[in-house]
């Protein structure tokens, strides 16, 4: 694989940062990688890991690079640019990995310099786990990045998101492009609400084991487990995906409590026939997603024993 970017820096070392050190490197997509994260813990466990170069300041980590990729929280994705903002150089490609891009494009662009140029990015990709130990190459293989390139005249900005999404496939992601609103609201469908409802039914459960006397606990069933590694999420990203998407959340939200005030009446009154329906189309979306390849049709979704 040949050389994508002389130099790339990354600023935030969590799941994501790291896997795009590993793969960055990994695939020969960057020549080098540069680091820095705000916390002092995790630039040190950044260098124990070599990552890359880790540097104490982020315009210190972001001079001379020719890719520079905010993955830092979308409410501190402002801030980010901010302390990088003097210290790129002319040309540079600035993106980032945020889950919402609107509130992530109107928080970032007034920060930048005319001289650089900025393809936001979000990698429909991760786990439950954060911090830098969670990275790995592989992270992305197989999965979308979805690009949302910003109305730029520019004759370079056509280059640049060109080349953005050349990088994406070094590290193996599949690389689709979309309008940033049409994002939002694309996944707040497929990721934000169902984020929401894990992180609800979860916390209804735990305080139903006063009740239940640890049995929800004990005699958790793969529909529950299932709800429970999505609610291990990050606390702080999703508090801010849903702080910084919340018209789309919303309006998304308002449709689920019909539904569900709907399938509530179809129980009360024993209508069958709305319940199996209900069901059957959503079987069929569950045939979708594996035929597109996003998921596996292994029994117990492909894990390797009953307990995972």
């Amino acid at each position: 694989m040949s050389v994508v970017f002389n130099r790339v820096a990354i600023i935030g070392i969590g799941l994501i940062g790291s896997s795009i050190a590993h793969g960055a490197r990994e695939s020969g997509a960057a020549g080098s990688v540069a680091l820095y994260d705000a916390s002092e813990s995790v630039r040190a466990r950044a260098r124990e890991l070599n990552l890359g170069e880790v540097f104490d300041s982020a315009a210190d980590a972001v001079r001379d690079a020719d890719l520079v990729v905010l993955s830092a929280p979308v409410g501190a994705m402002g801030a980010a640019a901010a302390s990088v903002k003097d210290a790129l150089k002319p040309g540079a490609i600035v993106t980032d990995t945020g889950s919402v891009k609107r509130a992530v494009v109107d928080a970032v662009s007034p920060h930048l310099p005319q001289h650089a140029l900025f393809v936001p990015g979000h990698p429909l990709a991760g786990t439950e786990h954060s911090g830098p130990d969670a990275g790995f190459a592989s992270l992305f293989h197989g999965r979308w990045q979805i690009i949302t390139p910003l109305d730029d005249a520019r004759p370079d900005y056509a280059a640049a998101v060109d080349k953005l999404e050349a990088f994406w496939r070094a590290l193996g992601a599949n690389v689709e492009r979309m309008g940033v609103d049409r994002h939002d609201t694309v996944l707040a469908v497929t990721s934000h609400l169902p984020h929401l409802i894990a992180f609800n039914i979860v916390a209804m459960a735990e305080d139903l084991e006063s009740v239940t006397e640890g049995e929800v606990v004990k005699y958790s069933a793969s529909g529950f487990r299932d709800f429970t590694r999505i609610a291990a999420s990050d606390p702080t990203m999703w508090r801010d995906v849903f702080l910084n998407n919340k018209e789309a959340v919303l309006e998304v939200l308002g449709r689920f409590s019909e539904d569900l005030a709907g399938l509530q009446r179809a129980i009360r009154w024993g209508n069958g026939k709305v319940l199996y329906d209900l069901f059957d189309r959503a079987r069929r979306m569950r045939r979708e997603v594996i035929d597109a390849g996003q998921d596996t049709a292994t029994p117990n979704w492909g894990r390797d024993d009953g307990k995972a």
